[in-house]
């Protein structure tokens, strides 16, 4: 049984990779809500989505969000009459807005709805927000504004700088049912190569969370999302340089040290594995970038190897 900690994008590839080497039933993904947004008077959850939609088989990996073949009538006439049309919602991913939020308003939680919604999509792997509870990121800009994580990442396209991250609401907030159960159970907890200030960030300020994972520290084996010193894909890089952390293989192995036992990074890094075992967290060298499906289930399959204790420390070892 595994558990994966995750973000969006890099995520989401991580556990369609995942799902292709053990059964999708044994797989839980403890989901990141911090980016939720109310939008248009509709509950949005981009990380929930871009995971179900990849495991669904629906997601656009052309763009890395989204439903494939989805069409903007819906924005492009909301654009028309002046509207806020920033943040892009599909015509078809509407659809799955539109039912949270009616769902949401009726009484249901999130967690309930989100289960609904993988079921009728065909996910069989579980999904969990990691609260019920509203928990949202804020960032205060270098410039002074503090605004929400959405109007940061979407809208200024994550080019200005930060100097500090809060997570609203994170004290208040309790894990969602299942989410410590599926830590303490699992046989392997994966952190998935998602960004470790605003994605993860998130779920470890919830309560009770970070001591589950700390209490499994020996199972617990991450990704790392930076390679070569840059992220793959958003603003992880800036974010750790700005808020004071070395943007390398080694600022994430420092981050995670209390809690991770195995930090897989790429073979780019290769040359950082020995400064990775100095923050006391042991450095496992593999090919960690996913483009495809195939290179997806191979880094899969280095953590189950790293589970049953076959995975070289080294590349060439």
């Amino acid at each position: 049984m595994i558990t994966a900690l995750a973000g969006g994008v890099g995520a989401a590839r991580l556990l369609r990779g995942l799902v292709q080497v053990v059964p999708p039933a044994d797989v839980t993904a403890v989901v990141n809500t911090g980016d939720d947004t109310e939008l248009h008077g509709l509950h949005i959850s981009p990380d929930l989505d871009t995971v179900t939609y990849t495991l669904a088989g629906r997601n656009d990996d052309e763009r890395g969000w989204g439903l494939a073949g989805e069409t903007w009538t819906v924005m492009d006439e909301l654009e028309r009459l002046g509207g806020e049309a920033w943040f892009r919602l599909g015509d078809r991913d509407l659809a799955t807005h539109l039912y949270r939020t009616d769902r949401l308003s009726g009484g249901a939680t999130l967690s309930q709805v989100t289960a609904d919604i993988t079921a009728a999509m065909g996910v069989a792997t579980r999904l969990l927000p990691m609260s019920d509870d509203p928990v949202r990121t804020r960032l205060t800009l270098a410039d002074g504004p503090e605004i929400a994580f959405q109007e940061y990442f979407v809208r200024l396209r994550h080019a200005v700088a930060v100097t500090s991250v809060r997570f609203e609401g994170a004290e208040a907030a309790a894990p969602a049912p299942g989410v410590l159960d599926a830590i303490a159970g699992a046989d392997t907890v994966v952190v998935c190569p998602s960004n470790p200030i605003v994605s993860l960030g998130p779920l470890l300020a919830v309560p009770g969370i970070a001591d589950a994972i700390a209490d499994r520290r020996r199972d617990v084996v991450a990704v790392s999302p930076i390679v070569a010193g840059a992220a793959l894909k958003g603003p992880a890089d800036r974010l750790m340089a700005e808020l004071g952390h070395e943007p390398t293989v080694v600022g994430v192995a420092r981050l995670y040290a209390d809690l991770v036992g195995t930090l897989v990074v790429d073979e780019a890094d290769a040359p950082l594995a020995a400064a990775v075992d100095a923050c006391g967290v042991q450095c496992v060298v593999a090919p960690t970038v996913m483009h495809t499906r195939r290179e997806a289930a191979a880094l899969g399959a280095v953590l189950l190897d790293r589970r049953a204790g076959t995975t070289p420390a080294r590349a060439g070892a």
